[in-house]
């Protein structure tokens, strides 16, 4: 009996067991019927605008792969294991620097099976406009504080014209060139120091520069016309090129990163020669702005232009075009900190307006700000723009005015063919004026636009200027 009972008690465990396989268990472990729909983790993804890393598990009956998305988003696969059809994708968002938000969808696919998961990121705010009153300078002349208060007044109702002096840079061949054409002198005149280290230049010479003649924005200010100047900062390449720089020798000379070694941070270290130099350079330079000065000439004053380049764009660490920029951010923000305090603090410059130039290059967005000197430094915002067209700029608008956080008036500082001031209003940009960089180069510019820009009531001319004295 003891036998029978045995063998129908093996009998059951048999058959216990068979029922459990039947039922797709294993050693009590349940194993899952292969899916029939592609199923996520998340079906949607929001991200900052500093982009990051986001993890979704995909359900799927056989392994899945995305086979559509955005292309600012990459994918990193993960190991999909055939026992639970789960597999974990890695969605790389990248950083947005542009203004507003972006949505994209990623398709991600399991044999004939198709699952669609949506995904946004925001990017840049726009920064509330509520701007600087008066000028960082505390003692800044009367004819720069009226000069400022014109600006503000103007801001958003009307844009100056403006166009930069060629040939030794300090003469008003480009101002009549454009009188003569449309019957107004543009409202802003643009000089350069460029060749400061020939002036004077000696009396055999046919070739002549002197930036103590100051006659032509002498002649720009008494016809209520604004003086500009900036300064391509020619450098020596070696103490040996200084020296034969003292004997009128200029050749090893330079203001291109890629044409000079001068060291900005040399420059910056007291008891190096270079350090010497810039000083030299710096008292010279005051001695022509205070020239001006003395004549109650204002002067919207941007040195240090272009910084930053291309900043670490291209494969390069550095890609800044002009030697004041090769040092990074720092070393420039302190090149621009020692020029203020050696031209207001030291040689009593109070009628400088100081313009800072930013380099609103895409793709750069998280350095913009490490350059800026501050707004306890800077008077104005300006941005060189040089495009194939003559339509509103929305993106360099934005991020100039984004720099200051609403604080500090923009402007173009330097542009090949000139944005239409018409569609800039049109989209709320309020430029304080425009400086193309000459006359000859930007096929956009013709006569007919001229005229048209010079005649319009949103354009202030020489002409149309009050007197700021």
């Amino acid at each position: 009996m003891r036998k029978y009972l045995s063998v129908i008690a093996v009998t059951l465990v048999v058959l216990a067991w068979s029922c459990q396989k039947d039922n797709g268990s294993e050693g009590g472990k349940t194993t899952p019927q292969a899916p029939t729909a592609i199923t996520l983790s998340t079906e949607s993804i929001s991200a900052e605008r500093a982009g990051g890393d986001f993890p979704v598990t995909v359900t799927a009956p056989e392994r899945p792969s995305v086979s559509a998305k955005p292309d600012w988003v990459s994918v990193v696969d993960g190991t999909f294991n055939k026992e639970t059809y789960k597999m974990t994708l890695t969605l790389k968002v990248a950083a947005y620097g542009a203004y507003g938000s972006r949505e994209g969808e990623v398709t991600i696919k399991s044999g004939s099976l198709t699952k669609t998961l949506k995904i946004s990121q925001k990017g840049r705010e726009k920064a509330a406009v509520s701007l600087d009153a008066s000028l960082t300078n505390a003692k800044a002349s009367a004819q720069a504080q009226n000069v400022y208060a014109f600006l503000l007044e103007q801001n958003g109702q009307k844009i100056l014209s403006g166009v930069q002096s060629g040939g030794t840079a300090n003469n008003n061949e480009r101002v009549n060139q454009i009188y003569q054409l449309t019957g107004k002198h543009p409202a802003l005149a643009g000089y350069d120091y460029i060749f400061i280290q020939y002036s004077p230049t000696p009396a055999s010479w046919s070739w002549v520069v002197n930036y103590a003649d100051i006659s032509a924005p002498k002649e720009q200010w008494e016809n209520n016309g604004l003086v500009s100047f900036m300064w391509h900062w020619n450098v020596p390449n070696s103490e040996t090129d200084w020296e034969k720089g003292k004997d009128g020798n200029f050749e090893g000379y330079n203001f291109y990163s890629d044409k000079t070694s001068f060291s900005i941070q040399n420059a910056l270290t007291p008891g190096t020669w270079e350090n010497a130099f810039i000083l030299q350079d710096i008292e010279k330079v005051a001695g022509y702005l205070k020239l001006l000065q003395e004549e109650g000439i204002p002067v919207i004053w941007r040195p240090l232009h272009e910084a930053a380049g291309n900043y670490n764009l291209y494969g390069k660490t550095n890609n800044a075009w002009f030697w004041w920029g090769r040092g990074g951010a720092e070393a420039c923000k302190q090149l621009w900190k020692l020029l203020r305090d050696k031209l207001e603090g030291e040689y009593g410059l109070n009628n400088l307006i100081w313009v800072w130039t930013l380099d609103a290059t895409p793709g750069a967005e998280s350095e913009w700000a490490s350059w800026y000197p501050g707004n306890d430094l800077v008077d104005i915002v300006g941005v060189d723009i040089y495009a194939n067209d003559t339509q509103a700029k929305s993106f360099q608008y934005q991020a100039a005015v984004d720099l200051s956080g609403g604080r500090k008036m923009v402007t173009v500082s330097e542009c090949g063919n000139i944005p239409d001031p018409r569609k800039c209003f049109q989209d709320d940009e309020a430029w304080s004026w425009f400086l193309t960089w000459d006359l000859e180069s930007y096929p956009l510019n013709t006569n007919d636009y001229w005229k048209q820009l010079m005649t319009s009531s949103q354009v202030l001319t020489r002409e149309s200027m009050p007197s700021l004295k």
